[in-house]
């Protein structure tokens, strides 16, 4: 048993490790191509390109994997029934790379056809550049494909390396020949570098399936019980990423209408948004989520509400700050992480104005994070997807509304409001299923966290004004000594607020750093 948990704990530690160094090389390359091109149609373009191919993706792969395809094999697999797991494998892998290979020709025949719905705005040059990349980018969705596959059947067998190695390589890859190609081919040299990514990402993961004694049929029995029973479970999950797929559709044609580089711009204030959600929120889901279902399993509907609370009050515990601090230091974070190069104060400020706006959703996608395992743990996978179908209808409305007053700040602000939306909404579902959900405790630790979140922001906006007066922001360590004081400050003063408070979120927090510290310390003697 200590043997499995110390091997869980590795695999976990490497999968963390690898996505911190993925997201570095993420952020690397994304400077990298901003720095060379500006933000501007092309890179409006470059972000474009990627719509259709990751729809593509998405849909034929990525909800497979989420929904069914790995829990299907592993348990065949834990079963020993090796060869019906493989058979399996191969009949979802034929199938999938058919409709890949048709929906790609597709693609890339009707390509004008579907940039121009994707982004009307774009005129001349930039619509044809738009549709060079997409039709480049189309190859990448084909691996990322065989990619997907080969990860759900490597961590079906606790193999986590290749996989994990193979996501750094893809960022690696893409910097490396963009740079090299770049300078012949301009933005499409690090298009080209998706596609050597994606076929990296698949070619490292291969000797490792041979060793595991690769088993493909060429078979396209889609009567197989157990296809069929993956195809059932995939069916909500394809019908929420279609309409979520689709809310970025019209997004992205709204954004195309607005000034060049808008729609660059609101793409990376999303992937800050994305920080903390991917960082508390998630994480936080995932170590709740174990406890939530064993509640709901043995019928102890007062500890499954005890948790989903606890859970909840965590989530924004951690996520409020998180989001008042990127309000608060917008300017300066985005100055310090994008200027260089080509990259202009201006389009700092198209960012930043994005973030402000992006940043007022975080607690809600955190908490949602929560809320839908907490159906998943009470069995019902409907509620959290016909919720979201609602949720992307009013965040299209909403678009439309505040497009005009509000430019690319209004898109930004249509996405938080339906975030804040669907929370309250899984809220009251989850309060009508299962009774009383501790509303009064979450809403008087919403209320504090709050409070504390303000003057931890008032007191880092200051802090980084003080630091802006006295340091010449000219220089880039300067630009980076200026956030992290600023963070640093503000992030004490969040502390000792919440333990003036006594929340009990903190004391949780402070009760894990003692106990790892304690563990530490236990082994160093």
């Amino acid at each position: 048993m200590a043997q499995q948990k110390g091997s869980v704990v590795k695999a976990a530690g490497m999968i963390m490790v690898a996505m911190v160094i993925s997201r570095i090389l993420g952020y690397l390359r994304d400077v990298i191509i901003y720095a060379q091109f500006g933000q501007n149609r092309i890179t409006d373009a470059y972000n474009a390109a990627f719509s259709i191919p990751d729809f593509l993706y998405m849909l034929l792969v990525g909800g497979a994997l989420s929904s069914a395809f790995i829990p299907v094999f592993s348990s065949l697999v834990a079963r020993k029934q090796e060869e019906e797991a493989w058979r399996v494998a191969s009949i979802l892998l034929n199938v999938i790379l058919v409709l890949l290979v048709v929906g790609i020709t597709i693609g890339v025949v009707f390509t004008p056809q579907l940039i121009y719905l994707l982004v009307p705005g774009f005129k001349g040059d930039s619509f044809t550049l738009t549709v060079a990349l997409t039709r480049i980018m189309f190859a990448q969705a084909f691996f990322m494909a065989l990619n997907g596959i080969a990860t759900g059947i490597l961590n079906s067998y606790k193999h986590f390396f290749s996989p994990a190695l193979g996501s750094v390589l893809y960022n690696l890859a893409i910097i490396i020949v963009g740079l090299i190609l770049s300078p012949y081919f301009g933005i499409a040299g690090f298009s080209i570098g998706v596609v050597v990514g994606a076929m990296i990402n698949f070619g490292v993961q291969v000797p490792v399936l041979l060793r595991l004694g690769l088993k493909y049929r060429f078979s396209f029995d889609v009567r197989n019980v157990h296809v069929r029973k993956i195809a059932s479970l995939m069916l909500p999950v394809l019908v929420g990423l279609s309409v979520t797929h689709f809310n970025l559709f019209v997004s992205q044609n709204l954004a195309s209408t607005l000034p060049p580089g808008i729609v660059a711009a609101l793409k990376a204030g999303q992937r800050l948004m994305q920080l903390p959600i991917g960082i508390f929120g998630i994480a936080v889901a995932v170590a709740v989520f174990p406890t939530l279902t064993s509640h709901a399993a043995l019928d102890e509907i007062q500890e499954f509400k005890r948790t989903m609370s606890l859970g909840m009050r965590s989530v924004i515990f951690l996520t409020l700050p998180a989001a008042a601090g990127l309000v608060a230091l917008r300017i300066p974070i985005i100055r310090f992480l994008y200027e260089w190069g080509l990259f202009t104060h201006q389009d700092t400020l198209d960012i930043a104005e994005a973030l402000l706006y992006y940043s007022l959703g975080v607690f809600a996608y955190s908490a949602i994070q929560v809320l839908n395992r907490s159906f998943y743990a009470l069995h019902d996978t409907r509620t959290p997807v016909t919720t979201g179908v609602i949720t992307i209808i009013l965040n299209i409305v909403l678009n439309f509304i505040l497009i005009k007053p509000m430019q690319h700040g209004g898109l930004a602000l249509a996405y938080s409001i339906a975030g804040i939306f669907n929370m309250l909404l899984l809220l009251g579902i989850l309060r009508k299923k299962i009774g009383a959900i501790n509303g009064r405790q979450m809403v008087s630790s919403f209320s504090i966290s709050l409070l504390s979140s303000l003057i931890m922001a008032g007191v880092s906006y200051y802090t980084a004004l003080y630091l802006e007066r006295v340091l010449d922001l000219s220089i880039k360590f300067n630009q980076g000594l200026q956030v992290t004081a600023a963070v640093t400050v503000g992030a004490g003063v969040y502390g000792l607020l919440a333990l003036l408070f006594k929340q009990e979120e903190a004391r949780l927090v402070v009760d894990i750093f003692k106990r790892r510290f304690a563990r530490r310390r236990a082994r160093a003697g």
